[in-house]
């Protein structure tokens, strides 16, 4: 059963406090008035349960500081919630159970968990967290401070499991190359779990991520391996582009006359030129093409 916060505003206790006051005088000239006129009983018991009720009274003034809420229960049944700051004054017997509605952080511990390649990471997050429904965050869940930890924990391997550590391709989305989007999935997630104990998530980001100790060297190679094999992939495409441009232009202009085994003799050393990771050494041809 979900339940819903109500607000109760208490009486100002500046208020209250003079009135108590007045009474706690009346009941000293009261008291006066009794040992001059002699002990009668039901007088002097009438005196002592308004003294005790009087003192009860008393009991009922608080304070809340700015973004400070108290929960107010009479008798086990929920009566309100109180979110103005200042001094109150409201019935002793209330129950008040104090709840913060500032924001607090919370910094993940880091955990280790597969990605959704399967391989062994390391990731931990931060996650800027308040408190909207207080009767939800005391009465819905056991511990809300508690709750927010476990769910945390719960939604980042989730989370973590949904992608993989890095990619090379263009538009796949990975927890390391893509963090604004990753950050919003697990906002989201928290925000839904955290729906059910009063709970709005203003923020969530990663604020560790690695690979696992047991396989660093050996993803660090393939990382590398990967990036030479994108980047080859990027020369050789810009490669046949040149190529492809320069032989367009010779024809276009007229500048030298090319047959197939001259064209193919060209394009061999404009991809060894252009394609090399080393700078190229130039071999001066005296002859012609055909020696």
């Amino acid at each position: 059963m979900i339940t819903k916060e109500k607000e109760l505003k208490p009486l100002s206790g500046w208020f209250m406090l003079p009135f108590l006051l007045l009474i706690g005088v009346a009941l000293t000239f009261w008291m006066r008035e009794i040992v001059i006129g002699g002990k009668n009983p039901a007088i002097l018991i009438t005196w002592t349960v308004v003294v005790c009720i009087w003192g009860l009274m008393l009991a009922g003034f608080f304070t809340l500081q700015p973004n400070m809420s108290a929960v107010l229960v009479l008798f086990g049944r929920y009566a309100g919630t109180a979110k103005s700051s200042g001094f109150h004054w409201a019935n002793p017997f209330f129950h008040k159970t104090r709840v913060s509605l500032r924001a607090r952080n919370l910094n993940a511990d880091r955990i280790k968990v597969n990605d959704s390649r399967g391989n062994p990471i390391e990731i931990a997050a931060v996650v800027v967290w308040r408190v909207v429904d207080t009767a939800q965050a005391v009465f819905d869940v056991d511990d809300f401070v508690h709750y927010v930890t476990i769910q945390s924990e719960s939604a980042l391997r989730h989370l973590a499991s949904a992608y993989p550590y890095d990619t090379t391709e263009d538009g796949q989305t990975s927890l390391r190359g893509s963090m604004d989007e990753v950050s919003e999935a697990l906002t989201r997630e928290l925000q839904e779990r955290g729906s059910k104990a009063g709970i709005r998530i203003d923020e969530a980001r990663l604020s560790h991520l690695a690979y696992a100790p047991e396989i660093a060297s050996a993803m660090l190679q393939r990382q590398q391996a990967e990036a030479i094999v994108s980047a080859r992939t990027r020369i050789v495409d810009g490669a046949v582009g040149m190529v492809e441009m320069a032989l367009e232009r010779l024809e276009k202009h007229g500048t030298i006359k090319l047959d197939e085994e001259k064209k193919a003799v060209m394009v061999s050393n404009l991809l060894v030129v252009l394609c090399g990771d080393k700078a190229a050494q130039p071999v001066v041809n005296t002859g012609t093409l055909y020696q």
